[in-house]
């Protein structure tokens, strides 16, 4: 990036009311979530079957949710014996809906590792590489598991 372009882009972030927090609603004024705020909680408790039924209900009302797909794979993810088949077809169906969902291409990442398959997940990292204009946290830890899981392939 030329010095003059990059000068431009940190002044106006400087700014007052144009910088990122401008972006993202404050948490007081954003409208909550019921099933977010209950996936939530059972995600604390790591109760995957909870968090699971909870967002299935949700998909059933709303199926046109990335948020929801995004979390119902995950939950089966990181439940006791995942279904990898769903757990892929609702990152897809996360991503078919909003093809810039951050998370989803992080998780779906992650999700490409536990089956081996290194070279999907750096896809959705080089995806997320583009998405993140400054680094942003689905960004580092894909970039993290994937290193993660290179190490431990090199160690055995």
């Amino acid at each position: 990036m030329k010095p003059l372009h990059r000068s431009l882009i940190i002044a106006l972030i400087a700014l007052p009311g144009i910088g990122l927090a401008a972006e993202t609603p404050s948490m007081s004024s954003a409208p909550r979530d019921p099933v977010l705020e209950q996936f939530a909680a059972a995600k604390a408790k790591n109760e995957w079957g909870e968090a699971q039924a909870t967002l299935r209900q949700a998909l059933a009302r709303n199926p046109d949710n990335a948020d929801y797909h995004n979390l119902y794979a995950y939950s089966i993810r990181k439940g006791p014996n995942p279904d990898m088949s769903l757990v892929f077809k609702h990152y897809n169906e996360a991503l078919r809906i909003d093809p810039d969902h951050r998370g989803a291409h992080e998780y779906l990442g992650e999700a490409y590792l536990m089956v081996g398959n290194v070279a999907k997940a750096k896809e959705h990292l080089s995806v997320l590489d583009k998405l993140c204009f400054f680094p942003c946290d689905e960004y580092s830890d894909l970039k993290k598991a994937i290193a993660d899981y290179e190490r431990k392939q090199v160690s055995r």
